[in-house]
């Protein structure tokens, strides 16, 4: 990249949305795509991580389909984007009406749209598809990329099935944005999407003015209890988010702060449509001190004063949790994070991995298909008698296991393997997915029941090595946080075990190292996720042994 086209991109940050000053890590991100490279960035929330494509797509000739999770997000993105001088944006989602539709359609048609704002699952139509091909999509992005990895698997199959899209649309470049993904989440997000040779962007996660706390429950009264207490206590410093596990818990809250006269309100998933939008638009103006709600809020929410972030149970993965608690401090200001964790909070989390393919979905699905005779989504959901959900899910698998493949016309076709061998093949990839999943339930476990640095831990599952405490979080402060001991330093680099180190074990194959501690070590195997091994095991059993430098 030239130092004129860097300059290039200042210019039309400037001149087209009023950016008088782009940030490096935008900067180191952008200059790729002008490229045609493919991009993944993993930047903190606030960190300007939409300028990464708005800009660099006004270089390129044609149209930018941006995929975002949530219609509320969707109508955020481009009601940011009429501020500018920007040229047009449309969003088609089903909450609008069919003549907002065709006007969106047309102005893409005719060229005046350069941002066109869509869902995964309206990407599943083949006329959408099509429609898109023909337009000459340019750039390619996915907005809380994150939800490619965490969401894919089984809540909305079709985020796997974006890599077909983007194929079909002639592999433009893809940028990949989101403010939390773990080294194993990234390398999820580059296989499904069929990323090529990414250049990737991760700024550091630590966000020191986030004051962080975790407390134990034995007693699901006496939490929630302490759920309420807390927010009352906090909310004359300013605006807070509280986060449940259920839409009942979110309403039950919303009126026990109410009751405390705290301008209280729910929001989850199950509301209509109207009523979250109100909500949303009473949190941002400052009518709201407290929001009570599910997951289902906050992805894209720009409001800077967020003082604080309590969670009345634990969320599935750390990576959930720190894209929940990056809501909090956002003007950099000090901010307060308290986790409330009940040790039956990941048994719901748990009981949801323990679901399996269902063979007889898989077996309908390779029953519609003949050899030589490939079908379309929508001939294969009618051959196979299958809602789409079960069929997508059912493709995801069957194509990870070298059974059907999809061509850039979205046919999809029968391979060569076997139904049995493909069923029992499936079988194996869904439960190696388990098995990662269930290594993160446990490093959030983990966390909230650590008497160590919180923010050590936090950062280390990250990847990022940190040797001494942090002093601002409740560990440190308590004086149960463990120290550097001279004695013990550099234990785990002694038996070449540094962060990021690739290792091989007897049993779970290469992995590497995320973080070190003078007595253990958490590795990150690719088929098995998260393992916390003790230093002594390793050296009893030589379990670990170096291969090189990840």
């Amino acid at each position: 990249m030239t130092r004129r086209s860097r300059a290039e991109l200042c210019r039309i940050a400037e001149e087209t949305f009023g950016w008088t000053q782009l940030r490096p890590e935008q900067l180191e991100a952008m200059e790729p795509v002008t490229d045609g490279r493919d991009v993944l960035a993993v930047l903190p929330t606030g960190a300007g991580k939409s300028a990464i494509y708005q800009v660099p797509a006004l270089l390129l000739d044609g149209p930018t389909v941006v995929v975002s999770p949530l219609i509320a997000l969707q109508r955020d993105q481009r009601e940011g984007l009429a501020g500018t001088d920007a040229p047009d944006a449309v969003v088609i989602n089903s909450a609008q009406r069919a003549a907002q539709t065709r006007r969106a359609w047309d102005k893409l048609r005719d060229g005046t749209a350069e941002y066109v704002f869509l869902s995964p699952e309206q990407l599943a139509n083949d006329e959408i598809v099509d429609t898109l091909r023909a337009a000459g999509v340019s750039l390619f992005v996915v907005d809380e990329a994150h939800c490619v990895s965490e969401w894919g698997h089984d809540f909305r199959p079709e985020y796997l099935r974006l890599g077909t899209v983007i194929e079909r649309l002639g592999h433009p470049p893809v940028v990949t944005l989101t403010a939390t993904a773990a080294p194993p989440t990234r390398d999820d997000i580059v296989a499904r999407l069929g990323l090529r040779e990414p250049a990737q962007v991760v700024a550091s996660f630590d966000r020191p003015n986030l004051h962080l706390t975790a407390h134990l429950f034995h007693d699901d009264d006496m939490r929630r209890a302490e759920v309420v207490e807390r927010a009352v206590e906090l909310s004359p410093s300013g605006t807070g988010l509280v986060y449940c596990a259920t839409r009942k818990d979110t309403v039950a809250y919303a009126d026990a702060l109410r009751a405390r006269d705290i301008r209280a309100a729910a929001y989850h998933a199950g509301m209509k449509g109207a009523d979250r939008d109100a909500v949303h638009a009473r949190f941002l103006d400052g009518d709201l001190d407290v929001v009570v709600a599910t997951s289902a809020f906050g992805m894209g929410i720009d409001k800077p004063d967020v003082r604080f972030v309590l969670h009345a149970a634990s969320p599935a993965s750390l990576d959930s949790y720190y894209q929940e608690i990056g809501r909090a401090g956002r003007d950099g200001e000090p901010a307060e994070v308290a986790l409330l964790h009940h040790a039956s909070d990941l048994n719901l989390q748990r009981f949801l991995t323990s679901r399996r393919p269902k063979p007889d979905a898989l077996r309908a699905v390779l029953g519609a298909l003949s050899p030589g005779e490939p079908l379309t989504p929508k001939e294969l959901r009618s051959g196979a008698g299958l809602g789409p959900a079960r069929v997508t899910s059912a493709l995801n698998l069957l194509e990870q296991a070298g059974a059907v493949r999809t061509d850039a016309k979205g046919r999809v076709h029968r391979g060569e393997l076997p139904a049995g061998d493909a069923v029992e093949r499936a079988g194996e990839i869904a439960e190696r997915q388990r098995q990662v999943v269930r290594s993160r339930i446990e490093m959030m476990r983990g966390y909230a029941e650590t008497t160590d640095c919180r923010r050590r831990l936090l950062l280390g599952y990250f990847g990022e090595q940190v040797a001494d405490p942090c002093g601002h979080c409740d560990s440190c402060e308590a004086g149960t946080a463990r120290a550097p001991d001279p004695a013990d330093d550099g234990a785990a680099a002694q038996d070449g075990l540094d962060s990021r180190t690739t290792v091989r074990h007897p049993e779970w194959g290469e992995g590497v190292v995320m973080s070190t501690e003078p007595d253990r070590v958490t590795v990150l195997f690719a088929e098995y996720g998260y393992k916390t091994l003790s230093l002594d095991a390793v050296r009893q059993n030589d379990l670990l042994e170096p291969v090189g430098q990840g």
